[in-house]
């Protein structure tokens, strides 16, 4: 496969993961608002715009956070280049480019999402972002049901999860960074927690509340973090993630897990080692500061795969003896 079609898959999955991600984060919190509206309304949307690491962005377009502000800059703003709708638009464009290699239904699944959100009424969604961010991640759902439908399951389709994957471990992480510290500064890290809803709101950012409930009764913070980091079932884990990462890019390459072959392949077999061999009780220690490492980890995974698949190396230069420089005038001559 050439690497620039093998890239466009890449992305188009990512984008589209990274524009799922960010609606079901603004949805729940704002859901959450109304649920149990606080006097720390203002840091619950900041911390949605800490999540997504556009702060400075933000700070030059808006001067407080609410739910306007932060929907209307996550949505669709000149002064955000990362918006739900740029996301959904640069996939399409990455579709656009590989049409040969994906499916019919895969395009017009795409396309459909796409035209959805840029004839979306702004100010409507503003008033109520519920309804429309539920259609946008019906619709990535869709596209990814379509995806293992219609699509031959070889190298295309491993680049698409990988992806995918990737993008999801890197949101499951910020999440749990950004929300779980400030939950357990503003309630105290008690046994049983007594702040219910804004850890019902941190599960739900990750679709992790009904799978959750059904491995554990109570929720425990230590609990928490330790489903969305290293539940081998549930598909937006961290470790879970990695794990789907590590067997698509193994396939691609043909090399055994245990024993990588590339630079990509090597930064994810250790990453995927720590985690596996984790204890989590030294973790909770420092959460934020284990994220801190993490998160970066995972930047550095993703640039990984970038040099190993898709970035061009051109050739060494030849060596410049003086035979080959004879050889080389006698041809000019």
């Amino acid at each position: 496969m050439l690497s620039r079609v093998a890239e466009s898959l890449y992305w188009m999955s990512r984008y589209l993961e990274r524009a799922e991600d960010m609606t079901r984060i603004i949805a729940v919190t704002f859901q959450a608002s109304l649920d149990a509206p606080t006097a720390n309304e203002a840091q619950s949307w900041a911390r949605v715009i800490s999540t997504i690491g556009d702060h400075t962005q933000f700070a030059a377009a808006f001067d407080k956070y609410n739910a306007a502000t932060v929907t209307e800059f996550l949505t669709r703003h000149p002064a955000n280049p990362n918006t739900i709708f740029a996301c959904i638009q640069r996939a399409r464009e990455n579709a656009r480019a590989v049409r040969e290699q994906i499916s019919r239904e895969m395009w017009e699944q795409v396309n459909r999402l796409y035209h959805l959100v840029r004839g979306a009424d702004l100010q409507a969604v503003v008033r109520n972002p519920y309804d429309f961010f539920s259609e946008v991640r019906n619709g990535s759902h869709l596209f990814q049901g379509v995806t293992d439908a219609t699509m031959t399951h070889g190298e295309g389709w491993y680049f698409i999860q990988v992806g995918k994957y990737l993008e999801r471990a890197d949101k499951t992480a910020r999440i749990l960074d950004v929300q779980y510290n400030a939950i357990v500064d503003e309630s105290g890290l008690d046994a049983i927690l007594a702040d219910t809803v804004q850890w019902v709101a941190l599960l739900r950012s990750c679709s992790a509340f009904e799978p959750y409930r059904r491995s554990h009764s109570e929720l425990h913070a230590w609990r928490v973090a330790d489903f969305l980091l290293l539940d081998r079932a549930f598909p937006r884990s961290v470790l879970f993630c990695l794990e789907q990462t590590r067997r698509a890019l193994a396939l691609i390459s043909g090399h055994p897990l245990e024993r990588p072959g590339n630079a990509a392949e090597r930064a994810l077999g250790r990453l995927y080692a720590d985690l596996t061999y984790l204890d989590l009780r030294d973790a909770l220690g420092n959460l934020h500061g284990y994220l801190d490492e993490l998160i970066p980890r995972l930047a550095h995974l993703g640039d990984a795969i970038t040099q190993s698949y898709f970035t061009i190396t051109a050739l060494p230069p030849a060596p410049s003896t003086d035979r080959y420089r004879a050889t080389q005038q006698q041809q000019q001559q």
